[in-house]
């Protein structure tokens, strides 16, 4: 499990390519001091699995195909950048909201607003996954946890605006219109409006709701 905040921005230094994964070698530096083979990291908030550690801070991860169609880890190159986090310890200050690392989409960068010290970047998200996404609810994206600033239903875009700290250190203070970023919705949110959905379509609640309306009518 993880909370969103970034802990590190680190370089992707070799990618190897075998039958239906990719191997990342990314340098952690001293944050990957103690990170033992087996352990959970999160590479651009995807949930990974230490498969190995070298000298200098280098951590290795297998990526499986289908965590390569689903996130932007596809998409890297030698001499990108990740976000990056490892998992919590129960006891830890939780300063983000809590996070599996399985990412539900990727979504495109549409917009940017640039001002003083604040940057604002607007998201196409995919349709099926707005009806989770609320005006100051929590999203992460690439792994960093954000408050909502806005969203357009009618568009299917959400908006939010970074403070200097997030676009120093992370990934979000570099995208560019186009790019793709890895989304993961809130559980808690995503449970909530599945449960309703649920029990509003029980037969029980659609024959209410039937005489409801022909009492109305």
């Amino acid at each position: 499990m993880f909370t969103g905040i970034v802990q590190g921005y680190c370089p992707v230094i070799r990618i190897e390519a075998a039958a239906n994964l990719k191997r990342l070698a990314v340098r952690l530096g001293d944050l990957g001091t103690g990170v033992e083979t087996g352990a959970s990291v999160a590479v651009n908030g995807t949930c990974l699995t230490v498969t190995g550690e070298e000298p200098g801070g280098v951590i290795t991860f297998d990526v499986i195909q289908e965590t390569l169609n689903l996130t932007n880890l596809n998409a890297l190159d030698v001499g990108d950048h990740v976000n990056v986090e490892r998992s919590f310890r129960v006891g830890d200050e939780v300063g983000g909201h809590i996070l599996s690392g399985h990412v539900a989409a990727t979504v495109d960068l549409v917009r940017i607003e640039q001002a003083d010290n604040l940057r604002t970047l607007h998201f196409s998200v995919p349709s099926q996954w707005m009806k989770f996404l609320h005006h100051k609810g929590f999203v992460a994206l690439d792994g960093a946890s954000l408050t909502i600033a806005g969203v357009d239903p009618a568009a299917n875009e959400i908006s939010v605006s970074l403070i200097p700290e997030t676009i120093e250190r992370t990934t979000l203070g570099r995208v560019s219109t186009g790019d793709r970023v890895n989304l993961e919705i809130d559980a808690q949110t995503q449970a909530i409006v599945e449960t309703v959905e649920r029990m509003m379509n029980t037969p029980e609640m659609v024959a209410r709701m039937s005489v409801h309306a022909g009492t109305r009518d």
